[in-house]
């Protein structure tokens, strides 16, 4: 049996999972990423999980697999084309030539990409997507980022730079972001950047039940999961908050729309766990800035398999550059 190898990457964990050649996760692992020891370290881990996964799947099917090649999704910024990440602050990787060097550890076709691209991709194909042929990803996490599929294929920009849409900067937000910029998108409406904001209203006396919840020696322990559970108590500051960051995230996308035309826009991470307590506003922002020609025709879903996209988009990414270069 064939499969591909699909491997997404964070700064605080890798999931590798492996996939037939329609789409369907066959067997899942997850380790913490250590980026702390080095890139190397992390490749070799990298490595090894892929092993791991296929000696571990065809122990448990008792089925005969092949891995024909590996998709790697790889925060920041990524150069596919030459194989090279390019740099990615949170696992302190600059220039690394990662496709080289996992190719020769693994002796098999190995294929890198940005991994909101490979997760977008993972879905716009396989998810919430199926069946629609211009596709807009966002994922709300630690970050934003965004990705265009458009019939089958991703849309890269100059630089391979497309779907920063995190950095766009928002009228009436002026935290620094750590781009450099001060007022990004990604520094209010992200998970992280919600959770930021709600320490800083605390810490400031803001009246909310997540005061009780968390005083002062336990703020830190705060996570966007509290600010929806605040939301679901009535709590005025979290809806305030997440209303705020839903209608941010309307706005920017209200931007994007014109420009890329989607039929459907999916929103990934963490912002599809919070569900409608985000995308209604985000929806009714979005709605009330783009022509009803727009308005109209265009859906917007959470990601149907938010905890496997990024798996089954390396993988499916994987498979289709492989035939292409076969071909």
């Amino acid at each position: 049996m064939e499969v591909y190898a699909g491997v997404d990457v964070g700064g605080t964990n890798i999931v590798c999972g492996l996939v037939d050649s329609s789409g369907k996760v066959m067997h899942r692992i997850k380790r913490a990423t250590e980026a702390a020891k080095g890139p190397d370290a992390v490749l070799e881990k990298i490595a090894a999980m892929i092993e791991e996964a296929a000696v571990g799947y065809a122990e448990q099917s008792g089925t005969d697999i092949a891995v024909v090649a590996a998709g790697i999704g790889l925060p920041g910024f990524v150069d596919p084309d030459e194989g090279i990440a390019r740099f990615a602050g949170n696992l302190g990787w600059r220039n690394l030539p990662a496709v080289q060097r996992l190719q020769a550890r693994l002796n098999l076709p190995v294929y890198i990409d940005n991994d909101v691209r490979t997760y977008v991709y993972g879905e716009a194909m396989y998810g919430a997507g199926k069946g629609f042929k211009d596709v807009l990803g966002i994922t709300v996490g630690t970050g934003i980022a965004s990705a265009m599929v458009n019939d089958g294929k991703l849309y890269y920009g100059f630089r391979n730079m497309s779907g920063e849409l995190g950095h766009i900067v928002m009228e009436g937000l002026s935290d620094p972001c750590p781009c450099g910029l001060n007022g990004c998108l990604e520094t209010f409406a992200s998970a992280s950047g919600m959770v930021r904001q709600a320490k800083k209203a605390l810490r400031s006396g803001e009246a909310s039940i997540l005061q009780s919840w968390f005083p002062e020696e336990r703020l830190e322990e705060l996570s966007a999961a509290d600010l929806s559970r605040a939301y679901d108590q009535g709590d005025p500051y979290a809806i305030s908050l997440m209303e705020q960051a839903g209608a941010l995230l309307g706005r920017a996308l209200s931007y994007a729309v014109p420009l890329v035309s989607p039929e459907l826009v999916i929103i990934g991470g963490g912002g599809a766990l919070a569900g409608d307590r985000l995308l209604e506003p985000l929806k009714r922002e979005l709605y009330s800035r783009i022509l009803p020609d727009y308005r109209e025709q265009l859906k917007v879903v959470t990601a149907l398999y938010n905890d496997d996209a990024g798996v089954t988009g390396s993988a499916m990414y994987a498979k289709q550059k492989h035939i292409g270069a076969s071909v």
